[in-house]
């Protein structure tokens, strides 16, 4: 049984990474439904989070049926990273995880993110206040280091443990390949082979298929997988993960009725949750996932992240399902 604290999440669990406009509630709750163990907020700004900014507030927002669930945040001022901890405690997650893989431009130049990865002392200052000022378990996530020539995270490892982390997962890419290349699990299994590493070790990269995630448990020996942009658009692949680790058979792909169901859900809900514009606009980056593969699903796609009404919406959806519904069943 693997456990985050007390915190359990069975024999091999997977994770919804934490993905900016991405893992929100209305996302969540799908991924939840086929068979996610544990599961992520987008991540939140410690600065706008003890400035009560409205965004970063709303990030908080967690529902009983998502539990478990971790809210992580970001940031690189110690004062703001305890005041954020507390405030966090406060939304009653079971894990408060601190984000230091983000490599995105405007978040390194402040020293947060992938950006600490350059001050690994700094890291394990901040980590070790977090751990003593709430009593919430606390995970990290993070990167194999910034470059080539700075691949710490073997020592990264020891050190967070040491002072208290209960998990830590680990995106196989320093932050100069960005999401470039491909994912090195290699020093993953390193630290999972290390007698002194007792927490569980998580990896994350790459994962895009039930052969991929049950080729990399079995290499690496990670006590669970996290998954990201694979996600996205196409909740299943946590059943299909589940299914084939316990058959060795490849699930059958949703059909276009639940491809149709879900994106009406999603939308719906996002909708309900970041009001009519930027809920519509947020679901953009979905609808290709959601039908990809289908042939000259272009036409459909266009109008899809054409449109900002929502009426028009839901009417190209039931257009999707009632032209490629004929086609399943011929």
């Amino acid at each position: 049984m693997v456990k985050i604290g007390q915190v359990e999440l069975g024999e091999f669990p997977l994770l919804l990474a934490p993905m900016e406009d991405v893992s929100d509630p209305p996302f969540r709750a799908l991924c939840k439904e086929q068979g996610c163990d544990m599961m992520y907020t987008e991540f939140i700004s410690v600065e706008g989070l003890i400035r009560d900014a409205t965004k970063s507030v709303q990030k908080l927002d967690i529902y009983d049926e998502e539990r478990p669930i971790g809210i992580q945040i970001f940031g690189a001022n110690l004062d703001s990273m305890e005041r954020a901890a507390e405030i966090v405690e406060a939304a009653k997650p079971e894990v408060l995880d601190i984000n230091y893989g983000c490599p995105v431009k405007k978040v390194v130049c402040k020293g947060a993110g992938a950006g600490i990865l350059r001050d690994i002392d700094k890291m394990v200052k901040l980590t070790d206040a977090i751990v003593k000022r709430t009593s919430l378990p606390v995970t990290v996530k993070t990167r194999l280091g910034w470059d080539d020539n700075s691949l710490y995270i073997e020592e990264v490892a020891e050190r967070l443990q040491d002072i208290g982390i209960k998990a830590l997962s680990i995106h196989g890419r320093t932050r100069k390949q960005m999401y470039k290349g491909e994912a090195d699990w290699t020093l993953i299994g390193k630290i999972k082979e290390n007698p002194r590493i007792h927490i569980p070790i998580f990896g994350n990269g790459d994962i895009d298929s039930p052969q991929k995630a049950e080729l990399y448990r079995e290499r690496y020996g990670v006590d669970g997988i996290m998954i990201g942009r694979a996600s996205i658009g196409y909740p299943w692949i946590f059943r299909e993960i589940k299914h084939y680790f316990n058959t060795g058979e490849i699930l059958e792909p949703p059909t276009i009725h639940e491809r149709v169901s879900a994106a009406k859900r999603h939308l719906q809900h996002s909708v309900e949750w970041k009001g009519e514009r930027l809920g519509i606009l947020e679901m953009r980056r979905h609808y290709t996932n959601y039908f990809r593969g289908f042939r000259d699903i272009k036409h459909y796609r266009m109008k899809l992240v054409n449109s900002l009404i929502l009426e028009e919406l839901f009417e190209v959806l039931d257009m999707v399902e009632t032209h490629y519904g004929v086609e399943e069943t011929c």
